[in-house]
Order: structure tokens, then sequence, then C-alpha cells
């Protein structure tokens, strides 16, 4: 029987957060859904060129949200504004610490008044920090509740909705098909109700790689008949369905940083850490490595999400935050790795010798939160966070962020592998740190997802 162990003794018995982390073993996750169903290269060409669907149904946490106080205490520990937010409506929450560093963000639907209305979508990092603060609120007598579903590892029933996200330059017409005509107007992040297959239907306007589409969504229980129905009108069209190798690469086009480190380990959370189950924090991967683990810490500016905040209220961290938003030192960028350096790297592979850490495709991962050193002319200036492929523009890349000062079109080096090597199961036992060059270009990388896409931002 495996007994409980807090996140707060746990650091106690490795020395130290970034001990603990960096060692830790974090295990891997394939969401029930085919690896592929062409080819992954195919596949993620298809949100550029035709149109895809991706099947987001498994992967995240959700979290059932309602009660009088909800939207009160919602607001208490997170910059977003809430002065309009309603039924119809979806924000990209964050939250930050008492200092403004991130903890994390994740999807927020008010998809109707009433019991569970409101949901949570996104990784557990952010999902755990607002159950820790609702259960706190209840034992206040607050009138907030929550239901916790956890993604498809740690479930063993359906979800209770399925979300298909259809997106490419020929979704509008596959949508003009599924319900015969035009699509209505729907906003950025606002939420339209249609009708497909004779199934009513939620559609987030967004895309999960940066491509004109919504989020489709329902009871699962319809799971089957609107997929299908989604499919035959994409036919004409070329539809792709994406499998979870493909769909692993969205975030690089989107421009979204998936697995930020949270800013958990300050004076503020400690009782936040002895509530979290050590299980549940994840694991630092890659060649940064920092002694103070607060040095590992971003803000929201350091990732593009300074959109998301609002001085309109009082919230956790609200002084400090004032405080980054009129001092950006990073901003966020793409990485276009060199060609070159990349092709060394596989070739070590096939070589004598020790060869360089492993670099998958179409995703290089081997840690919860990777986190890479960035250098120039042998001094750091940021970090890379997320790296793989990009079949339609042939590329190998990782999102990043780096010292304001550093412009596109710069030229930095990419620090990969561990030295020293880590204890965790997933890095190779056996490799050397190399260099990789990358240019500085922005992110998102497509000029469409920078500007059509954000618009309504």
């Amino acid at each position: 029987m495996m007994t409980f162990e807090s996140l707060e003794q746990a650091i106690t018995r490795a020395g130290g957060p970034v001990a603990l982390l960096r060692d830790a073993d974090w295990p891997a996750f394939t969401f029930p859904v085919a690896p592929e169903f062409t080819n992954w290269r195919d596949e993620q060409r298809s949100w550029n060129t035709t149109v895809a669907v991706l099947d987001q149904s498994h992967h995240m946490t959700q979290l059932f949200l309602d009660g009088s106080d909800l939207l009160p205490l919602l607001a208490s520990i997170s910059p977003n504004t809430f002065a309009t937010f309603r039924p119809g409506i979806a924000k990209q929450l964050i939250c930050v610490n008492h200092d403004g560093y991130l903890i994390g963000d994740g999807i927020l639907f008010y998809n109707s008044d009433g019991p569970e209305g409101i949901v949570l979508v996104g990784h557990h990092i952010l999902i755990d920090w607002v159950r820790f603060n609702i259960e706190k609120a209840q034992s206040t007598g607050k009138d907030v509740r929550y239901r916790l579903e956890a993604n498809s590892h740690g479930r063993d029933v359906p979800p209770t909705f399925y979300r298909y996200e259809v997106q490419g330059p020929r979704a509008l017409e596959v949508f003009r098909s599924l319900l015969g005509h035009d699509l209505p107007g729907v906003a950025f992040f606002h939420i339209a109700e249609l009708t497909i297959a004779g199934r009513p239907v939620r559609a987030l306007r967004h895309g999960m790689a940066g491509q004109p589409g919504l989020e489709i969504y329902g009871p699962w229980e319809d799971h089957e008949v609107v997929l299908d129905a989604i499919l035959d009108a994409g036919r004409e069209q070329g539809i792709h369905r994406v499998g979870a190798k493909a769909y692993s690469a969205t975030p690089l086009e989107s421009g979204w940083v998936p697995t930020p480190f949270p800013a958990v380990f300050d004076d503020d959370l400690a009782e936040y850490r002895e509530w979290l189950p050590a299980a549940r924090i994840g694991s630092i991967a890659g060649s940064l490595l920092l002694e103070d683990v607060r040095d590992y810490y971003m803000t929201p500016y350091d990732l593009g999400l300074g959109r998301s905040v609002r001085f309109d209220h009082d919230f956790h961290g609200r002084a400090a935050l004032e405080r980054h938003a009129a001092n950006q030192r990073r901003r966020k960028v793409t990485l276009l790795w060199d060609p070159e350096d990349v092709s060394a790297v596989v070739r070590s592979q096939l070589e004598p010798g020790v060869p360089a850490k492993f670099l998958d495709f179409p995703k290089a991962r081997y840690g919860f939160y990777q986190l890479d050193e960035v250098l120039r002319d042998g001094k750091r200036v940021g970090v890379s966070t997320d790296a793989g492929y990009l079949a339609y523009d042939q590329l190998y890349v990782s999102l990043a962020t780096l010292d304001a000062d550093i412009a596109d079109g710069d030229q930095v080096e990419v620090v990969w592998g561990e030295d020293p090597i880590s204890r965790k199961r997933a890095v190779d036992a056996r490799h050397r740190q190399v260099r990789i060059r990358a240019t500085v270009a922005p992110a998102p990388y497509h000029e469409w997802a920078r500007t059509v896409y954000r618009a309504n931002r």
C-alpha cells in the first residue's frame, strides 16, 4: 500500500526542489488515440494545407466548477479580469505567486449558469492550485465546489465531453457542409451553440496550431456521431485525422508553451506544498541546471501571457506583477535550429563513441518541464522550453524565452543534453552535451497565427 508523501516532505527527503525534480521519473503518457492515422508528417501538414481534426478528448485534466462564490474566488487568485465573464465566453486563465511568477495556465470555459457550467481545462498543475484554494474557501463557509476529472491516464470511465479541434485553411468549408450554411461569426475565444448531425454542440473559436477553426465539444455519448459527421463533411476537402504524434507538435506552431515551470516553491505556497502529493509535481529535464529553484521561474510576460493580465482588481501577487509589467526583461520567441547541427546530433547515433542526447521526432521531450539553456557568446540569455519538428516547414524548432534585447534574426546556441546526467529513466544514461546553433524568429512562427489568429485577443 502506497503512503502519501507531500511535495514538502519529498523536497526535504531529496535535499531541495531542484534535486527532487531533476531526478524524478515522470511517467510517459500516450492518450488513447492512434499514434498515426496515416503518417504524422502528412497529418502535421494537413492543418496548414487542407483541414485536420484533432481529438482533444483524453489528454487534459478537467475541473468542473460551480457556486455563488466561485468567480470572486477565481478573481482573487488570478490576474485575469472577470468583469465581463459570462456564459458563451472562454479565457486563458493564469495564476501567479506572491512575487508575480507564473504558476500555470489553462482554458476556462463558461458554458452556462448553473451546476458545473464553468469548466477549467488544462494540465493538472494550475488545476491543483485552483483545487487547493477552493478547499480552503470551503473551510471558511464559501459556496464553491468542484469535480475533478483526470485525463485518460488516470480515469477508467469515458470523459464528460468529447472535444474535437477542426482547423486548417479549409475548415470553414467543412463547417459550411456540416451546417448547410456559412458558419455564423464567432469572435475569438467566444463559444457558439451549433447543431451537427442533429446533436447540440458547443464550438470555441481558437486553434491549437494557430490556424482557422473551432473546438467542437459536447456530451461523450454523441462523440461517434459527431466525429463521423465531421469526417464525412471534410472528405472532399482532404480532411486528415491527427494522431497523438502529430498532435504533440501543435504548440510549436501556435506558440503556446505547454508546461511552464510552476513558481510554487516560495514561502507563500508552503501550505500548498503540504497539501499537494509529490507525485503530481512533474520533473525537470534539459541542460539548464540551476542551484536556486527560483531561477527557473518565469513571469507571464516572459511567455507571451501578458495579454491575460488586467490590473482592475486585487489578486494574489498583484503588486509584484505590476513591477514585472513595468520591467519586462524577456520575450517569447521561436528558435529555428541549424540543420547541420541537428543532422550532426542524429548522425552521432550512428557513429562510434558517445552520442549526443537522442533527438526524437516529432517532439524531443524527456521530462515534464523541458528546460534547455540558451547561450549567446557563451553567456546565458534565455531558456528553450519545447522542441520538435515541423513537417510543413521542414524545420526543427523550439519555443523559448530570451532576453528582450535579442532581436529576430540573431544567432544563439541551444545547449542540448545533460551534464551531469540525471537519474531519470527517460534520459539516456550515456550521452554527451552539445550545442546547436539557432536563429531567433517570432512566436508564433507563421505570420497568419501572429496576426489574423490573434487579432481579436
